[in-house]
């Protein structure tokens, strides 16, 4: 499923306009800078917590060393900042089957 199609089947369920649905969609997970409901959140730093759906957040990797697989030449990898999703137990109970 993709954003329009998940617009599609919100504009059903809730009773919106297909356009509305979009912008809905847009608003929470965008990913455009200073967009996205979600987006912002991790920027800043916070959780984004939906109960018995899960929460998405970030982590930290610290910047290592790696090697080259064609060079065999060690290489210096940068430390990043990285999204994570963990699934919630109403999520894992329902697709778990």
């Amino acid at each position: 499923m993709n954003k329009t199609e998940m617009a599609d089947k919100l504009a059903k369920n809730c009773d919106l306009s297909k356009a509305k649905a979009a912008e809905v969609v847009s608003a929470i997970f965008d990913t455009d800078p200073g967009k996205g409901i979600i987006a912002i959140e991790l920027d800043a730093g916070h959780e984004v917590r939906l109960t018995g759906f899960g929460t998405f957040g970030t982590k930290h990797r610290a910047a290592r060393t790696g090697r080259n697989p064609a060079t065999g030449q060690d290489i210096t990898l940068p430390a990043k900042t990285y999204p994570t999703f963990k699934a919630g137990k109403g999520l894992k109970d329902r697709v778990a089957k």
